[in-house]
């Protein structure tokens, strides 16, 4: 009797509640290949094990489990029978809040085709977040977390620290709300760092903040896509940006997210330039959804684009497994989801866990959601609507979507992100799975070559939305 071996860790127990068995069939389990061998992934729990090279073939050719079933691979091959799944279609029910982003300045210094915030508007007019509003959002973060429970505050825009005045209040008020109301506070800024200050640096390095820096590559890469007034240097002001974090205060992570177009340069080698200037992650996403259809991804060009993230996903695992760090977030991020066993019928905390508070103090299900009636939760006075986010869970759970259910990869993608698949489908389904299998085949070989690679885990997500961190696709 053949015994696989688990790769990785397995969930405790306490974790797997009790359900029907899964069916058979491609959609539960996906046979892949490393450098030590077959590996069967199986999608409900993200399980990993080593595979026979017989069994694998025979489950190659026939796309089945023995019997039609995971239980009858599972009695063939000595393993425990697939009786409790952690996934069974019930749609979550609205957990308490912990993520709040404020839309605090909804404009931005510059002007970009491939923005979907068209520059911060939403499709409306520029406006900035009142303080009373700002005030109330922070009140109704600590009022709708659960006790204790540490909670982030987030800052958008449009180019947030166009309204830096406000950002200082707020983190004030809200470390102080949340002294006294017993949350650990956390901030979270998403940034073109083209207008930041010292004390705007001192700010960042004197409370716990993840800042995140939109980069689209080297100084042609980025002035292409990102421009400036009056025909300035877009790239010139983020690296001023830069040397003034470096000498009034560095945020405790510093990440780079480089926005992907067909204009934009080879990956690589923008994930070396955003490397070679000291980010704590460079992470890349495509952009699906854009103002200007020009600036998209689309399903012809998604291949280019696996191509580049595979090219790039070679590179860190060749630094990784000689001991050398390297910070491609996108990589990282997926890998240690894998470890963890993560496992997930929505792509992000979009609506449950995170929302987004617009300009007027209205809540949505995330920042790129901000003015959608089709994603609207409530309101920071009144509160969350727990009918619209029950009926947001209840619609988008991924077992409820097609071609997503029949898909091996969804408990790791979740469906994608709202805002792309409400404006654009997804057109990015092969992308993801042939991503993910670069993923499960890294994982295998860098269990083996650097185990120490997983006894360092990332810095955690500040926010939980559009797509966030969703086993590395952004």
């Amino acid at each position: 009797m053949t015994v696989l071996l688990r790769i990785g860790r397995r969930p405790p127990a306490e974790q797997m509640p009790p359900s029907p068995r899964p069916p058979g069939g491609s959609a539960e389990f996906k046979v892949f290949r490393s450098a030590h061998g077959a590996h069967l992934f199986v999608a409900d729990g993200s399980r990993i094990y080593d595979l026979p090279e017989p069994v694998a073939a025979r489950l190659e050719r026939g796309a089945d489990a023995p019997g039609g079933s995971l239980d009858d691979l599972a009695r063939e091959l000595g393993l425990p029978l697939w009786d409790q799944r952690r996934i069974d279609g019930t749609p979550l029910d609205p957990p308490a809040l912990s993520s709040l982003s404020l839309n605090v300045m909804q404009a931005c210094n510059l002007s970009c085709g491939h923005c979907y915030a068209d520059e911060g508007r939403f499709g409306g007019a520029a406006r900035a977040m009142p303080r009373h509003t700002a005030y109330a959002a922070v009140d109704r973060l600590l009022s709708e977390a659960a006790p204790g429970a540490d909670v982030v505050v987030g800052f958008m825009g449009g180019e947030p620290l166009l309204a830096r005045d406000l950002i200082h209040d707020v983190v004030g008020y809200a470390v102080r709300a949340g002294a006294d109301s017993g949350h650990p506070v956390r901030f979270s800024l998403t940034t073109n760092l083209t207008t930041v200050r010292p004390q705007d640096a001192r700010l960042f390095a004197e409370h716990p903040f993840t800042v995140t820096v939109s980069l689209d590559g080297d100084r042609a890469g980025h002035d292409a896509l990102r421009r400036a007034p009056g025909g300035a240097s877009a790239y010139d002001r983020l690296r001023a940006g830069l040397d003034v974090l470096a000498r009034h205060g560095r945020p405790r992570h510093l990440a780079a997210r480089v926005s992907v177009t067909p204009r934009t340069a080879r990956l690589l080698d923008v994930l070396e330039h955003g490397v070679g200037l000291g980010f704590d992650d460079v992470g890349f996403a495509a952009v699906v959804s854009a103002p200007d259809p020009a600036y998209e991804i689309d399903a012809a060009t998604f291949t280019g684009f696996l191509e580049q993230m595979v090219e790039c996903g070679e590179r860190a695992l060749g630094e990784w497994s000689a001991g050398r760090h390297y910070p491609f977030g996108n990589l990282t991020t997926a890998l240690h989801q894998l470890h963890r066993g993560t496992h997930r019928p929505y792509p992000c905390g979009a609506g449950a866990g995170y929302l987004s508070a617009s300009a007027e103090g209205g809540l949505y299900a995330c920042h790129r959601l901000v003015d959608d009636p089709a994603f609207a939760m409530g309101s920071v006075t009144d509160g969350p609507d727990a009918e619209a986010r029950r009926g947001h869970l209840a619609a988008r759970h991924v077992d409820r979507a097609q071609p997503c259910r029949s898909c091996w990869a969804r408990y790791l993608c979740g469906g994608g992100c709202y805002h792309e698949v409400s404006r654009r489908g997804r057109p990015g389904c092969d992308y993801i799975r042939g991503w993910l299998a670069f993923c499960l085949r890294a994982y295998a070989e860098l269990t083996q070559a650097a185990p120490e690679f997983f006894r360092r885990p990332p810095e955690p997500a500040p926010i939980l939305a559009g797509g966030a961190g969703a086993a590395g696709l952004v």
